[in-house]
């Protein structure tokens, strides 16, 4: 799909260049090009055609931008500077025209003669700079320029009715210069090989690649782009869904050690003692699990479920199944503060099924041991002893669970808490860590829309948990839009010492800790031309709760809560809060995760434009989890037209995670979401959306299940393993990386 080996001449050599060498230096550094292979699959990002002119209107602030326009008029004017006191400075100033609007162009200085000469009115080309405002009018100082004029009959025949291809340029490299370096290159297409099975392209109707890779870069009508893109989506979908898929073959080669529990083990013991009954769902999805414990190859599912839709039960009666069948389960958490909490919770869940070897355990009670970086070496060497003799059944830890040190007797079950912050490196490691591979169950609260589940968890099973459970109350979200109305700003507080007043405590968060290394100067650079607020430093926690402590909150109990805290004081602070001694914790989004205090009602956001949309709705997931109804108020001072108004508004409009999901996907280039879903892979996702092609890629993933299955090693398939080399450094293609 990428790097074909015809493909693999560098564009920079030591003997002979493809290209310039300077040209040839710049696609490396800025544009990660380093082979022919690469700069035929930089595709354009849209294309101007002739007789049609792009809209000056709508021109992007401080973006680089190319555009096709018409010059209107030129003027020369001398003026005296400091430079040149005798009236000699020139400037000139070319007005050029698209019929919806006008922009100005201007040269300095000795740069205002070629353009003089050639910029004359009525002549035609495209011109790239970086969009500024000057006397409040658009304008591109020293723009780059290329002239649209036939010289000759064939230049004429390549101008005249052509679909211009405009490419994803840089202000070193204009999108021009990368269109003539792709017309040098573009004779080698004809060598690609193609991953693509001969029947799976004539079944659909799809363009040999050497012909879609032509009609990508040189189209004559909208109809070659609309066959070349339909075919390079189908590239990227399958090429990956294969990987995918060879993965989850391997995975089903590999034995386990089915785990069956017993009629009147552990796990009747602990359902017996539920003081409620499981919803349907968790019913639904432990049937699941149950099932897949039962195979003589290892699980590998993904737990989706909504903050508070009780994944942790599912879980724990997951690992109770295995230590029924005389196996340990490992739970890993990402963070101590939340390996703690677990461990808390379980115990308090499993009550004296949890006092395995003490006095008053119940008859088939178990151990339970925590195993963080930050514990004493006593607690340590016996938490050790517990897992390596299969006294304890069950730990739950950091990633120090991963150590060399960590033997486990009988490892039969894997629980991996909010995935995306584990590599599969990882995961791994610690799966290695059992005489046989072990079951694994990953949990996320952060709900991923189905193709994207296909895409980046392609590995795994997926089971969704998408009811709440009994008792958990509604959560009502509103913007509190600060700088348009700042008496909301006020009423904000006072709903927070209601809500402190009823007996009920609140969270505040803010995007920064506000001490020395939290440099606000590093967090201000970041300009954003949506709004004056991006003009400050985002707020922090530590400013914040000395002002509200000496203000609006005044009286009240207020204590503060961030990473770089000692793991000791953050877990004092959690605790005191949990036990209702503290009114207010201000906070960063250390508490997205997993912190359960079901007394806390009220969340407000500070800066909350300044977080994702999956971040806020994950945050505002730690109110409401008790029997009284949750508020989260969403602080901003962005303007009401800006897109980020917008995102906060869906927010505080829908509770629904997997639509909220699809909003962000659609807000964000799909680059983000995947993130490093594809880390060892050398290309990205260029021309598939993950949601508009939601079809492609569940056929892709139907087509690749079913190449993988008849030809696991891909051997009749050359073409195809070749495309897989690119897009995975081999000895990686097992960590097909999860975000």
């Amino acid at each position: 799909m990428d790097l074909v080996p015809a493909l693999e001449e560098p564009l920079k050599q030591p003997l002979k260049s493809v290209l310039g060498p300077a040209t040839a230096k710049v696609m490396a550094e800025h544009l990660g090009l380093h082979t022919v292979g690469d700069l035929l699959h930089h595709y354009p990002r849209r294309y101007e055609e002739r007789g049609q002119l792009t809209h000056l209107a709508d021109l992007p602030m401080d973006e680089h931008v190319t555009v096709v326009a018409q010059v209107a008029d030129a003027r020369l004017h001398t003026f005296a500077s400091a430079k040149a006191p005798r009236g000699k400075g020139q400037r000139l100033e070319v007005t050029i025209t698209d019929g919806s609007g006008r922009l100005q162009l201007v040269f300095f200085g000795n740069g205002v003669h070629k353009p003089h000469k050639e910029l004359l009115p009525g002549t035609r080309a495209m011109f790239a700079g970086k969009v500024s405002v000057f006397n409040r009018r658009l304008q591109l100082a020293h723009p780059a320029y290329e002239l649209l004029r036939g010289d000759g009959e064939e230049a004429v025949e390549t101008w005249a009715g052509a679909l211009i291809p405009i490419y994803p340029a840089t202000a070193k490299l204009e999108s021009w210069k990368i269109g003539k370096a792709v017309q040098t290159v573009l004779p080698s297409a004809q060598e690609a090989l193609d991953p693509l099975p001969p029947a799976l392209r004539e079944g659909r109707g799809l363009l040999p690649l050497p012909e879609a890779l032509l009609k990508i870069h040189r189209p004559h009508t909208k109809a070659d782009i609309a066959d070349a893109r339909a075919r390079l989506k189908w590239d990227e979908a399958f090429v990956l869904q294969v990987a995918l898929a060879r993965r989850r073959h391997a995975d089903t080669l590999l034995p386990a050690v089915p785990r069956v529990p017993g009629p009147d083990g552990i796990l009747a013991a602990f359902d017996d003692r539920l003081p409620f009954t499981l919803t349907e769902g968790q019913q639904k999805v432990s049937r699941e699990i149950f099932a897949d414990l039962a195979t003589a190859h290892p699980m590998h599912r993904l737990l989706q479920g909504e903050v508070g839709s009780g994944k942790t039960m599912v879980a724990l009666r997951a690992m109770l199944a295995v230590v029924d069948a005389g196996g340990q389960a490992a739970m890993l958490a990402p963070t101590e503060v939340l390996a703690q909490q677990h461990h808390r919770s379980v115990t308090e869940m499993m009550g004296e099924l949890a006092e395995g070897g003490m006095l008053g355990g119940a008859e088939h009670a178990t151990k339970i041991v925590l195993l963080t970086g930050s514990m004493g070496m006593a607690a340590r060497r016996q938490a050790l002893l517990d897992l390596a003799t299969g006294e304890a059944g069950i730990v739950i830890g950091t990633h120090a669970l991963i150590e060399d040190k960590v033997q486990f007797h009988d490892l039969g079950l894997v629980v991996v808490d909010e995935q995306h912050r584990f590599g599969v490196e990882q995961r791994d490691a610690l799966r290695g860590k059992g005489k046989q591979p072990p079951h694994l169950l990953v949990m996320t609260a952060t709900p991923i829309p189905r193709t994207v589940a296909m895409t980046v968890f392609g590995d795994l099973e997926t089971s969704v948990l998408d009811q709440l459970p009994a008792g958990r109350s509604p959560i009502a979200s509103h913007v509190v839009p600060a700088a348009d109305k700042p008496h909301f700003l006020a009423r904000a507080w006072e709903r927070v010492r209601e809500e402190v007043a009823a007996g009920h405590q609140a969270y505040v968060v803010c995007p920064r800790i506000g001490d020395e290394e939290d440099d606000p100067k590093k967090a201000g650079k970041k300009k954003d031309p949506e709004g004056e607020a991006d003009k400050r430093p985002p707020l922090a926690v530590l400013e914040v709760a000395d002002q509200l402590s000496r203000g609006p909150l005044q009286g009240l109990k207020v204590e503060v809560l961030h990473g770089r805290m000692h793991p000791d004081d953050k877990d004092a602070v959690m605790r005191r809060f949990a036990a209702g001694e503290t009114d207010v914790l201000v906070a960063t989004t250390v508490i997205e995760v997993g912190v359960n205090v079901p007394n806390a009602t009220a969340m407000v956001i500070m800066d909350a434009d300044r977080f994702g949309v999956s971040q806020l709705h994950q945050l505002r997931g730690r109110v409401g989890r008790g029997s009284a109804p949750g508020l989260c108020l969403l602080v901003t001072e962005m303007p009401e037209a800006s897109a980020a108004r917008q995102r906060l508004a869906a927010v505080a409009s829908t509770l629904d995670g997997f639509e909220l999901s699809r909003i962000d996907l659609e807000q964000r280039r799909e680059g983000d979401v995947l993130g490093q879903a594809q880390s060892g892979a050398r290309s990205s996702l260029r021309v598939l959306a993950v949601i508009e092609d939601e079809e492609v890629i569940a056929e892709a993933r139907q087509e690749a299940a079913a190449v993988v299955a008849a030809d696991p090693e891909l051997e009749r398939l050359p073409g195809l393993r070749t495309a897989l080399d690119a897009l995975l450094d081999e000895e990686r293609e097992q960590y097909l990386e999860k975000g």
